[in-house]
């Protein structure tokens, strides 16, 4: 049988904020894989974005067409408005087949078939993570997706699984596209890269430090992670050893129990907020640690645990779904609460050994995700989304 031409599809990325965070470079990198193979297979493919990052997406992907939106639609509550009553109408004036909606919401009047990443099932299977307006919102906008939606990408098998359990998901209509790490970022750091990094951050050689990337919000668990790292080396520091840092990279978020963990570490340890990185010193961040540390109560894919992986680091994260679909034997894993994250540390930090035996085992299972892969599958689901073709009534 011979295959059609691949789709021509319009990617909405005007959801991306300005500093851009997990969900930004899951959005960026799939416009940089995609554009190629959809125009090699005689599709196309539209990034519709925000002025600001209109030439961004043009370097990332040359083979793409980029339309910048009016900038009086950047502000959240205004680009909820466009995606409603202005989206559809420049969709229509494309002239695409299908319309790929990468962040849980979709215009209910498009005229195409839609496509929506939903990346996370957490807020159906751990309510307690995510109370308030944040929570109905994407508890909502996630179910009216599997309603409306032509198909759905998810991250993970165990995302998918999450979501038909406790959204009603229908299997046949999940389709899973583990994200990929972009090894020209993530990679084992330089001796070069590493020397900045110390001299920004203000971490001796000797000590070193343990890493944690992520925003700081009630599911990333940086309360019983600082409480951990605290039980676990302060006797040390008592007795006048080595010990290394605790540093908390990302954005600040709306975790309240940070602040209070951090006000109650003893001055004979460091543990500090370093603030968002820029991200050509990710690599050193990650790869440098001692241990790169996760301790996550549930996510949709867990990005920062591949990217600690590439970069060469000893990683520990918790077991909790999806954490063991990504890293598999290559990583080190602990219960959530603050003794068991103790525990793990003090056991990874005193054995070299089996440290330098997972950085190895997580270089090698980091090259198994790719964007390329990541691209491909979603090119399954505009393909499916396409043969719905006229007659599309969301």
């Amino acid at each position: 049988m011979v295959e059609l031409p691949a789709p021509r599809v319009a990617l909405d990325a005007t959801a991306i904020p300005a500093a851009v965070g997990g969900v930004g470079r899951y959005v960026q990198q799939l416009a940089a894989a995609a554009a190629p193979q959809l125009a090699g297979a005689g599709g196309a493919l539209t990034v519709l974005c925000q002025a600001r990052d209109a030439d961004r997406f043009g370097a990332l992907a040359p083979q793409a067409d980029i339309v910048p939106i009016p900038r009086r639609w950047e502000p959240v509550p205004a680009r909820l408005v466009w995606e409603q009553s202005r989206l559809p109408l420049l969709v229509r004036s494309l002239n695409v087949d299908v319309l790929h909606s990468p962040h849980y919401t979709m215009p209910l009047a498009s005229p195409v078939p839609v496509v929506v990443t939903l990346h996370d099932a957490t807020f159906f299977s751990d309510r307690e993570l995510h109370l308030g307006v944040k929570g109905r919102f994407f508890r909502r906008w996630t179910a009216m997706s599997l309603r409306r939606a032509a198909a759905c990408v998810v991250p993970t098998h165990g995302t998918a699984a999450a979501l038909a359990r406790y959204a009603g998901a229908r299997p046949q209509q999940l389709m899973v596209a583990h994200l990929g790490v972009d090894s020209g970022q993530f990679h084992p750091p330089t001796d070069g890269e590493l020397t900045r990094l110390r001299e920004q951050l203000g971490v001796s050689e000797e000590a070193g430090w343990v890493a944690f990337l992520g925003t700081l919000e009630p599911r990333k668990n940086v309360p019983a992670l600082i409480d951990g790292f605290v039980t676990a080396f302060q006797p040390r520091a008592a007795a006048g050893g080595p010990v290394p840092a605790l540093l908390l990279a990302g954005a600040d978020g709306w975790d309240d129990g940070v602040e209070p963990a951090l006000a109650a570490v003893p001055a004979s340890l460091q543990v500090r907020k370093v603030g968002r990185l820029p991200g050509e010193l990710l690599a050193a961040f990650l790869g440098g640690a001692e241990v790169a540390c996760y301790p996550s109560l549930g996510e949709g894919f867990g990005l920062p645990v591949l990217e600690a992986m590439a970069c060469g680091a000893a990683t520990l994260t918790t077991a909790r779904v999806p954490m063991p679909e990504i890293g598999g034997d290559a990583v080190a894993y602990t219960e959530v609460d603050a003794g068991a994250i103790g525990a793990a540390l003090t056991e990874l930090i005193d054995q070299p050994e089996r440290r330098a035996t997972l950085a190895a085992a997580g270089l090698r299972r980091s090259a198994e995700f790719s964007w390329t892969a990541c691209a491909a599958k979603h090119l399954r689901a505009y393909r499916r989304a396409a043969a719905q073709g006229k007659g599309w009534r969301p």
